[in-house]
């Protein structure tokens, strides 16, 4: 004897299935706002590149910074005020980058932040890692701009100490070139004492330094997302349809029901 159909089960599969519809269409749109947002990296991206080379200099407007642009900058380096970006991996290898002021001028202490590229880490242990020095005099680097330097997810941010914290004052008092996960230049600028321009020079083009500078791109692969969102739109159709057929078999018994209930009265009248 098969089980009665039983009305609470009947409701609790009508809210999943409702629930489900409603999770699989924001994931949807989740993945059609993210679509949106590598199109426009994308044309972020092929904007700046499409622009003349920028000479950087003191008097640069900031409205000539733009991200993805080809810059040159002529100046001295800086390495005393050094920084290592810690947890910056290059192809599955765990190591830094770079962080070296290029100054600009002298007088005005005005400066731009150069990320000179990527070492390894070095072995736990076996003490700090070997920077590679900055060639002496003026240099001309070239290279991409960015806003500012890209983030790493601090761990420290949920409770952990707080260990790779930019010093009050550069250099640092030890001596030692320090370690942090992100450096916004405005931290750097008072840490510094130097007037940074308003935007991050990624040094580009090989080097007899050994330092790397193959930077990573953002993912523009806006198509995946699109596809994405319709799979999700897709299995929301699906838990939409099983909704209606369970709530027209909800229907159709109810109806079914009522017919035997009205029957059952017109055979007792008799």
């Amino acid at each position: 004897m098969s089980r009665p159909h039983s009305t609470r089960y009947t409701v609790a599969a009508l809210l999943l299935l409702g629930i489900a519809v409603v999770i699989l269409v924001s994931l949807g749109q989740w993945q059609l706002r993210r679509s949106d947002e590598r199109r426009a990296i994308l044309a972020a991206i092929e904007a700046g590149r499409k622009q003349a080379p920028l000479v950087l200099t003191p008097a640069t407007p900031p409205a000539d910074m733009t991200a993805w642009r080809v810059a040159q900058a002529s100046g001295t380096w800086l390495p005393e005020f050094s920084v290592l970006l810690d947890n910056r991996n290059q192809d599955g290898r765990p190591g830094y980058w770079l962080a070296t002021p290029l100054l600009l001028d002298a007088s005005a202490r005005r400066a731009v932040l150069v990320l000179r590229g990527w070492l390894p880490r070095v072995i736990q242990g076996q003490g700090e890692p070997d920077l590679p020095a900055a060639p002496k005099g003026v240099q001309i680097v070239q290279g991409e701009l960015s806003e500012r330097v890209p983030r790493l997810f601090e761990l420290w941010s949920l409770g952990g100490s707080q260990t790779s914290t930019l010093p009050a004052t550069l250099p640092a008092a030890d001596g030692k070139v320090p370690q942090v996960q992100n450096l916004p230049l405005d931290a750097y600028a008072r840490a510094t004492g130097l007037d940074l321009l308003p935007t991050v020079l990624s040094q580009g083009g090989p080097g007899d330094d050994g330092l790397v500078r193959d930077w990573p791109q953002p993912s523009v692969d806006f198509q995946q997302n699109t596809s994405y969102a319709v799979q999700w739109f897709a299995f929301g159709a699906i838990a939409a349809i099983a909704w209606l057929v369970v709530l027209g078999g909800a229907i159709r018994r109810m109806r079914q029901r009522g017919d035997t209930r009205a029957q059952a009265r017109i055979r007792a009248r008799r």
